[in-house]
């Protein structure tokens, strides 16, 4: 508990995240994952959209790719952004603000344990892979063939829900948001995450409440972390 109380050294950050992605690729490949069972949970999640009125993923991904040159930003936006930005917003919190870092590293640690578990218990397939008719524009206009063996040894294609695309940006949006002292910064760190939930949905890979669901295992990390966080560091952040 420890840990979770405090900022240690860099080179013990970096290690404990390296082993937080290493038990991801362990947990990953647990539980009934076929491709017809993802599927059907992904069309329980398109009727449940259905019925709140909220279906229209399949509209914002056309109007995307009727404007050229889109598709393809997007494309590189997704795979570059969920890790650059997730990575450079741990370092700058780790640097600038110390004392805040406990709350946003214990934050993503325990997010990413809940999802871990929801992944293994309730595998679902993205968009692209749903048979639904979305178009698959990472691989089609990025030249990332997300679907390639290659990239299937480091992610699980079946993990949509909860989106820890959406929950990472939420997460470090929120905390540039709050933090940073430059205006321009804490507009960019709100409005980050409304900029992943469109890139996510335009390229096929999450529904809207793929999206739902990490904003919620976000939540519930931040208050794990305030829960084991110094009294002092839990109230400032």
């Amino acid at each position: 508990m420890r840990y979770f109380a405090r900022p240690e050294s860099g080179t013990v950050e970096v290690a404990a995240l390296l082993a937080l992605y290493g038990l991801y690729e362990v947990v990953r490949g647990f539980g009934d994952a076929s491709f017809a069972f993802a599927r059907e949970h992904a069309s329980d999640i398109v009727a449940l959209e259905r019925a709140l009125g909220v279906y229209g993923e399949r509209t914002v991904q056309e109007l995307v790719m009727n404007i050229p040159g889109l598709p393809s930003v997007l494309g590189f936006a997704y795979i570059a952004l969920h890790i650059a930005v997730t990575v450079g917003v741990l370092i700058w919190v780790y640097q600038r603000h110390r004392t805040r870092f406990p709350v946003v590293r214990t934050s993503l640690i325990a997010s990413t344990a809940l999802s871990l578990v929801v992944y293994v218990l309730y595998p679902v397939a993205p968009p692209r892979l749903a048979g639904l008719g979305f178009a698959d524009t990472v691989t089609d206009h990025a030249g990332i063939n997300l679907s390639s063996d290659l990239l299937a040894s480091f992610y699980n294609p079946f993990a949509a829900v909860p989106s820890l695309h959406f929950g990472y940006a939420l997460l470090v949006g929120v905390a540039v948001a709050m933090l940073a002292g430059n205006r321009a910064l804490r507009f960019a760190g709100a409005a980050y995450p409304l900029v992943m939930l469109f890139i996510i949905v335009s390229t096929g890979n999450h529904f809207l409440l793929d999206a739902v669901a990490g904003g919620f295992v976000v939540a519930a990390g931040w208050l794990v972390a305030r829960a084991v966080a110094r009294p002092s560091e839990a109230a400032a952040a």
